[in-house]
């Protein structure tokens, strides 16, 4: 957008809408529009003026209008959702404030004041989708978070190149960057192989059975698969899975599927599974 009234033939609320309805007034002046003709359109009602210096349309989202109404922009599970990723169901707004903002609570809505990794002004309106991410992995449940995140890969919001070279300076994004950069299949399948060696379990890597290439194979009969990152896609890829492991399993085979969570932060649970199946010798022909 041109920065001089003269350079753009759009009216005042035709440019707030291209802005999804919320503007600092100081943009609305660089943008050229008068205060006189900022001072008319809120006197009519086609303007609302929050906070002094914040102006909202009345066709505005009402969550970023709550977010302007203290100064913020909406972040983490709120924007995700406006940008149409995957988000667990939430009930607040969530609005990434200064960190010099009050730290009073305010019904309805939940304050981020952590500083993320991609600079902000005061009048932005909208959040980069690294802060975004940045904010989900602080403040929802890991497994949720990967989810999100993953959300925004499939939909080419980032790339996971990317995430992998962010300075998170947060533990949990940090945690949650390390996974998506490395969870091709290879980065997958080799933590998961290097894992079971650690506790004496011996597994051979794309094994073939019956003319199939399987993930791994323990002993004799335990298969074990692995679903990547950006695995499941479609029902077609979950129908065609279902039928591989009942193909395996009608062959005498027991199939393990893993899941990348699983095998990144559930591993204790991942461990148990592999030690019981074997235990039970199931990964041994004779006792079928």
């Amino acid at each position: 957008m041109e920065s001089t009234r003269g350079r753009t033939s759009l009216t005042m609320l035709e440019w707030m809408d291209g802005r999804h309805g919320v503007a600092h007034s100081s943009q609305l002046r660089l943008a050229g529009y008068t205060q006189r003709e900022t001072a008319d359109a809120v006197k009519r009602g086609d303007l609302r003026r929050v906070r002094r210096s914040w102006l909202l349309r009345p066709t505005a989202d009402p969550r970023r209008a709550a977010a302007a109404e203290v100064g913020g922009r909406a972040t983490c599970l709120t924007a995700a959702g406006m940008l149409g990723l995957w988000v667990p169901d939430h009930s607040e707004v969530h609005v990434a404030v200064q960190a010099t903002a009050s730290r009073n609570s305010i019904d309805g809505v939940r304050l981020h004041w952590a500083s993320a990794p991609a600079p902000v002004s005061r009048t932005m309106t909208e959040e980069p989708i690294l802060n975004v991410l940045f904010h989900i992995a602080r403040c929802t449940a890991a497994h949720e978070a990967v989810a999100v995140w993953e959300s925004a890969i499939r939909k080419k919001k980032v790339r996971a190149d990317t995430l992998s070279r962010v300075a998170w300076r947060s533990t949990a994004a940090g945690q949650i960057a390390k996974v998506a950069g490395e969870l091709s299949d290879s980065g997958l399948e080799t933590r998961f192989v290097h894992g079971m060696r650690q506790i004496g379990v011996t597994i051979r890597q794309q094994a073939r059975i019956d003319g199939h290439q399987v993930d791994g194979l323990i002993g004799e009969t335990l298969v074990v698969q692995l679903d990547g990152f950006a695995h499941h896609g479609s029902a077609a890829d979950r129908r065609r899975d279902l039928e591989a492991d009942a193909r395996l399993a009608l062959r005498g085979y027991t199939v393990l599927r893993f899941d990348y969570f699983q095998v990144f932060f559930r591993w204790d649970y991942v461990v148990e599974t592999v030690l019981m199946a074997i235990a039970q010798d199931l990964h041994r022909r004779e006792t079928r």
